[in-house]
C-alpha cells in the first residue's frame, strides 16, 4: 500500500498560460549545484540589501507566467510578498534537468528577459558549465560560457588554451562579486 501522507504536492509552473508539472525529485547533482550557488550568494549578500532565494519560491511575472527558479537574487523588496516574488528578480539561475532544459532555454528565458531580469544563468551539471546571459533591450545576450574542466582535460590543452579558460564568473550586479566556477561544481560526482 502506498503512503500518501509522505508525498509532497507536485510542483508546477505556469508557462504561457499552460500548467507544466516539474520533476518531483531532481538529481543529486542538480541539488548540489543549486545549493553551492545559493550559499555563495547568501554569504556575499549577508549584509547587503539584496536577498537571495533558492528552490521553492514562486515568481509571478504576469498572469500567464509563474516560475520557480532554482536560485535568484531580488533587490527590489517591494516585489517580495509572503507567497512569492511579484515581478522580475535581478538575477535568475536555472539548473538544467533533462525534463526542464527546453523550457529553461526557451519560453522561460524569453519571459525573464522581457520582464527585466538583468542576468540569467543556465547551469549544466552534466557539462559542468555555466552560461551567463545579460539583459539587452528586453532580450538576453550571451555574455560568456564558463566550464569547470577536469584536470585530465586541462592537461591536454596547450598553454594558450589553458590561459583562455575563465575560472571566475563576474556577477554583473556587483563590482566585487566573483564566483569560482570550481565552487559551483564542488564535489559533484
Amino acid at each position: 500500500m502506498e503512503n500518501t501522507a509522505l508525498k509532497e504536492p507536485p510542483m508546477m509552473e505556469l508557462i504561457e498560460g499552460k500548467v507544466v508539472m516539474m520533476s518531483p525529485r531532481p538529481l543529486t547533482s542538480h541539488n548540489m549545484v543549486l545549493t553551492h550557488i545559493s550559499h555563495i550568494f547568501e554569504d556575499y549578500l549577508w549584509d547587503k540589501p539584496c536577498i537571495p532565494f533558492s528552490d521553492g519560491v514562486d515568481v509571478y511575472l504576469d498572469e500567464k507566467n509563474h516560475y520557480i527558479p532554482d536560485v535568484m537574487i531580488v533587490c527590489n523588496r517591494d516585489i517580495i510578498k509572503p507567497e512569492g516574488i511579484y515581478g522580475a528578480p535581478d538575477l535568475v539561475v536555472e539548473v538544467l534537468s533533462p525534463s526542464t532544459a527546453k523550457n529553461d532555454r526557451g519560453p522561460k528565458m524569453r519571459h525573464y528577459a522581457e520582464a527585466g531580469v538583468k542576468e540569467y544563468w543556465i547551469v549544466s551539471p552534466l557539462s559542468r558549465s555555466v552560461e551567463v546571459y545579460l539583459q539587452h533591450d528586453g532580450h538576453f545576450e550571451l555574455d560568456d560560457i564558463y566550464t569547470d574542466y577536469p584536470d585530465w582535460e586541462l592537461n591536454r590543452m596547450t598553454d594558450e588554451e589553458r590561459a583562455e579558460v575563465k575560472k571566475q564568473i563576474k556577477v554583473s550586479l556587483y563590482d566585487d562579486l566573483y564566483v569560482n566556477v570550481a565552487d559551483v561544481f564542488h564535489k559533484l560526482l
